[in-house]
């Protein structure tokens, strides 16, 4: 009977070291018994020569076993194995048409007797399509039939009286990890091949996402010249304020169209421009300013506080990042710096736009 929340926690924490015990236990047979690890490898070797000449593993299972066995397809694929799942009941209604030659079963029943798996092993059999079986019972019709046979067998399942699969289901989806996994090892499969397989989740962005994609373009962040006032570069912050900051770029630009060749009415001084639009601009960086570097001014200058240029609180020759690196390198770069915002440039080093802190670490 569970009473109280100490019979509650020590319940789960049972159920959580019946379930690791199983595991525990299947692990030291693999390393120490032969037919164990014989039934493992053979099992390995069937897959990897149906991958090798173009088929896939086909799982089937019923019940518990037909959830683990989609588990098992999932990840699978997730890791380059061509896989699918085909439900032993549709199989015997026509679905069975999804194996093809070069293809290999993967069969998951812990009794080895379950009846929709054996009335599917004739056609099998007839197509030469190995059977690989996962389950608890080496001695069933299952394991007599099959190619090769994985050793899932648990002593008890976890939860005492309650009747439920727990521990053999556990461990079930366990040696499909290590099938998957031991196919990813042996057919070289990395990390940017898992990542490819996953663009819209994190490790996919981490892995793949390059700054090129995500940048925000220079037309949406403050700049201004080395010599742009103080309440110029502020009024430049408010208007943009997606960059987190202001890029400095280098002094050497032309006046606007309609007043670049008249020479009776020159173009103001860049100084007394609010910023560098309508300018055919440098894409030169010559420094960055964050509103770190804005609220230190304004704390320690009291007179003459406009009279302070760009050139005078910039950060020069800032830390600048390739369009074409990793959006997860930029990340690091900045927080290894400590600083919120990275100028980006192109393959000609020309500047083309900004990633902040901030943008990043919601991506990640």
């Amino acid at each position: 009977m569970i009473n109280t929340t100490e019979d509650i926690i020590d319940n789960a924490a049972n159920i959580l070291i019946e379930e690791a015990t199983g595991l525990i236990d299947a692990a030291q047979r693999l390393k120490t018994s032969t037919e164990s690890r014989e039934g493992y490898n053979q099992a390995i070797y069937l897959m990897f020569k149906s991958l090798d000449a173009g088929g896939k593993v086909v799982v089937t299972g019923v019940g518990k076993s037909g959830k683990i066995g989609e588990k098992i397809v999932a990840t699978m694929l997730s890791t380059g194995t061509c896989a699918t799942f085909l439900h032993p009941v549709e199989a015997l209604h026509g679905d069975l048409g999804t194996v093809q030659p070069n293809d290999v079963v993967l069969a998951l029943s812990f009794s080895g007797n379950t009846e929709e798996l054996l009335m599917l092993l004739p056609s099998l059999k007839h197509r030469n399509i190995p059977v690989i079986g996962l389950g608890g019972n080496a001695n069933s019709k299952l394991a007599r039939e099959c190619a090769a046979w994985i050793d899932g067998y648990v002593k008890q399942e976890a939860g005492g009286s309650i009747p439920a699969p727990t521990s053999s289901t556990t461990l079930t989806l366990a040696l499909g990890d290590a099938l998957a996994l031991t196919l990813a090892k042996l057919r070289t499969f990395t990390t940017d091949g898992f990542a490819l397989n996953h663009p819209g989740g994190s490790l996919g962005r981490r892995l793949l996402l390059k700054v090129k994609d995500i940048y925000i373009d220079s037309s949406k962040v403050a700049c201004v010249s080395p010599k742009t006032s103080l309440d110029v570069i502020i009024m430049e912050m408010t208007r943009r304020p997606k960059g987190s900051g202001v890029i400095v770029l280098e002094d050497d630009v032309l006046t606007i169209e309609d007043t670049r060749h008249n020479t009776l009415f020159p173009s103001p001084p860049l100084s007394e421009t609010s910023s560098l639009s309508g300018y055919e601009k440098s894409n030169k960086i010559a420094g960055v300013i964050t509103h770190g570097d804005i609220h230190r001014v304004l704390k320690t200058s009291r007179e003459g506080i406009f009279q302070i240029c760009a050139n005078d609180i910039m950060s020069s020759n800032p830390t600048v990042f390739n369009e074409e690196g990793l959006a997860s390198d930029a990340i690091a770069t900045m927080k290894e710096n400590n600083i919120p915002l990275l100028p980006v440039i192109n393959k000609d080093n020309s500047y083309v736009g900004v990633i902040t802190l901030k943008d990043l670490q919601e991506l990640f």
